[in-house]
């Protein structure tokens, strides 16, 4: 065994743990990097980036077949389900260099293919390393969750880990699972000439608000996205080749392929976290505030420490524990400012509370506005303007922000900054956005919650007639 020792041991080179190691380095820590699958993790490999190039690729052939409303003909696309593939892994190959273990050793960090267990509250061996660090970072994310579906596991089926392999164009795709994944990836399918039907056991995006979700919903069924809702996977079985999915009220759904999409698992099976003292709760590690576990060297962040699992949260838990490890500060971790968004056309987004999380925390106090997207004119000239965003405000600061509509996402970056910085509406109403752009929707929902407050208020009239009287 070849013993190391080291300022900061990052386990898992995913997003978080990426941000972790060239944070610390580049301030001056010695850091020892740990990947024993690939690096770059789920985001790069299997999730964000290559479901985002097939929803560019379904994208691009919607737009042949619905070109009139703009003077150019409608034509059916030629797709080619094996090329549309390839620019996914195009994509990834791309981005790969920035993630690389070349990359992050030209920095300085030490890294080691190899995945990390924990020997003692202070030691973790990786190969034939034992490696005893100040400060331990847990990043490992996570992986598909495979329910336990009688029947699955004799039927050919896809997650998101395994769908990119894929180069046969799915006749008919069963996805189980209505949520953002599953949506998305029902969506770009249904655009790729494929039928496809959605298999959710509750609600289809049933975490977002309903009537933002709703817009995203019907758009997909439009397009010819069969979503059945209420409809529990009980039994998955097969004819041939064709794969059969029974839901608990005895609704039969038939296709040709499926893809499982109903939630992730955090990754923690392989670190023996018991001999380091952590604690799991609900199969992921327990974390405080500060992102600490119950090992107070011992840090977990992303998708591993439960909680919200995105890549930008595992981006943003970097940064509070590298000024908690590094400079000894105290430094939390807060969900109130975190976006989410669904990448559908139209896009789903929501910053901190929807309108029923928000009642249920302000009851009275609370205001909700809205401003509907028919009223912005650059997505008027673009034939795209329909979508909605509702604001809920308490005493003049918003808590929470729910858009659904084109560049939703694009448009829950301000937002976000908002409710970070605690800034009030007057902040957004006093911003000069250029005309026309989308953007200009975030300040015409602010001015929203001020117009009744100037132009419907009696005491505004009786000043203002106050003040002609006496200007010369």
């Amino acid at each position: 065994m070849t013993p190391i020792k080291t300022d900061l041991l990052v386990i898992g080179a995913g997003s978080g743990g990426l941000s972790v190691a060239a944070g610390a380095v580049q301030m001056g820590a010695d850091v020892v990097l740990l990947e024993g699958h690939r690096m770059g993790g789920d985001c790069l490999n299997y999730g964000c980036v290559p479901s985002k190039a097939l929803i560019a690729s379904g994208k691009a052939a919607y737009a042949q077949s619905h070109g009139q409303p703009y003077g150019i003909t409608d034509v059916a696309p030629a797709v080619d389900y094996a090329a549309a593939q390839t620019h996914v892994a195009d994509v990834i190959a791309q981005i790969e260099p920035h993630d690389s273990v070349e990359r992050f050793e030209g920095l300085g960090v030490r890294v080691i293919t190899e995945f990390g267990s924990f020997l003692s509250p202070t030691e973790v061996q990786a190969g034939d390393h034992v490696i005893t660090a100040r400060r331990i970072v847990i990043a490992t994310g996570s992986s598909p969750l495979v329910p336990p579906i009688p029947g699955l596991d004799q039927v050919p089926y896809l997650t998101n880990e395994t769908l990119w392999q894929l180069r046969e164009r799915p006749d008919h795709l069963l996805i189980v699972g209505g949520g953002p994944i599953g949506i998305e990836m029902a969506q770009a399918h249904r655009r790729l000439g494929c039928k496809v039907t959605v298999i959710e056991g509750e609600t289809a995006l049933g975490r977002d608000d309903p009537e933002m979700s709703a817009f995203v919903l019907d758009a997909l069924r439009e397009e010819g996205v069969e979503i059945a809702e209420s409809a529990m996977a009980a039994e998955v079985s097969t004819t041939g080749a064709q794969i059969t999915v029974t839901s608990k009220d005895g609704r039969s759904f038939a296709g040709s392929h499926l893809l499982v999409a109903v939630g992730r698992r955090p990754n923690i099976a392989r670190l023996d976290l018991a001999k380091a003292g952590i604690e799991t709760e609900r199969g992921a590690i327990r974390v405080d505030d500060s992102l600490k576990t119950t090992n107070r060297r011992v840090y977990a962040i992303g998708d591993v420490a439960g909680g919200l699992q995105f890549t930008h949260v595992a981006g943003y838990h970097a940064g509070v524990i590298i000024r908690s490890a590094l400079f000894g500060l105290p430094s939390k971790a807060t969900t109130a400012h975190i976006p989410r968004a669904t990448y559908t056309d139209p896009e789903l987004a929501q910053v901190g509370l929807t309108e029923a999380e928000a009642r249920a925390a302000h009851g009275d106090r609370l205001e909700v506005v809205r401003f509907d997207f028919s009223g912005n004119d650059r997505l008027i000239a673009e034939r795209k303007a329909r979508g909605m965003i509702k604001l809920m405000v308490v005493k003049g600061r918003p808590v929470g922000v729910s858009i659904a509509g084109p560049q939703a996402g694009e448009l829950s970056n301000l937002w976000s900054m908002v409710i970070a910085n605690k800034l009030k509406l007057s902040a957004v109403a006093a911003m000069v956005s250029p005309y026309p752009t989308v953007g200009e929707i975030n300040k015409r929902v602010a001015g929203a919650y001020f117009s009744p407050r100037l132009f419907d208020s009696a005491m505004v009239k009786r000043v203002v007639g106050l003040v002609q009287r006496w200007l010369p």
